[in-house]
């Protein structure tokens, strides 16, 4: 403990940056995955070959290291092997490729009874979705966002391999100085910090957007 404390106020301050790049880095992907996948995953959950093309796709997208997609994206989009892009479009690619398999799960889920009684009370389809299908389907998209979250957490630290900022700087300097372990334990505790907050986060705001879910299980 008393290595920890030391390297923490000796390299706190880089500590630090590497925790804010390690979130921007690991949060914008999701939430930009999250705004996609909505409407693509109705699209998919409504038209069955389009849905066949999409899910193939993206079980082909999470089946490629990421490693390997960080070291491919560059020749392909012409950007520096360090530019975060790189990083913010890979798992964007990760996390969008879960997400549209849970909207359209989630989007199947919803009884149709429930459906044809809305349209029976004049709601049109647009307003339909958004109003009775989409709120009703939030439990199974959350729980795929929360999936999506906790993985990008993870896989940011691969960047570090590369060059790219994030908690897994703090691993690769370890490694560098003789598995040294401060830098590697505060790491991994930031790392699973982190995604025990988004997880908690993202469970507190299913909770508020569906109390119905609440009182049915009481």
């Amino acid at each position: 403990m008393n290595d920890l404390w030391s390297y923490l106020r000796t390299n706190g301050d880089d500590v630090f940056t590497a925790l804010v790049q390690h979130i921007w880095l690991a949060l914008a992907p999701v939430t930009i995955a999250f705004v996609l996948a909505l409407p693509l995953g109705a699209l998919v959950q409504r038209y069955g070959p389009v849905r066949h093309i999409a899910l193939t796709a993206g079980s082909v997208i999470y089946t490629v290291p990421s490693l390997a997609l960080l070291l491919l994206l560059p020749g392909i989009l012409g950007t520096s092997v360090l530019d975060p892009l790189n990083v913010i479009i890979a798992l964007t690619l990760y996390s969008l490729a879960l997400l549209v398999r849970t909207t359209a799960d989630g989007l199947d889920a919803v009884d149709p009874t429930v459906l044809q009684a809305a349209s029976a009370m004049g709601y049109r389809p647009v307003r339909r979705w958004l109003t009775v299908q989409l709120p009703l389907a939030m439990p199974v998209i959350l729980t795929g966002l929360r999936v999506a979250t906790v993985a990008n957490v993870s896989m940011v630290s691969v960047a570090a391999l590369i060059g790219i900022g994030g908690l897994g700087q703090l691993f690769t300097r370890g490694f560098q100085l003789g598995f040294y372990l401060p830098p590697i334990v505060i790491g991994l505790i930031l790392s699973v910090a982190l995604a025990v907050v988004a997880d908690v986060f993202i469970v507190a705001v299913q909770r508020r957007l569906t109390p119905w879910a609440r009182a049915g299980a009481r």
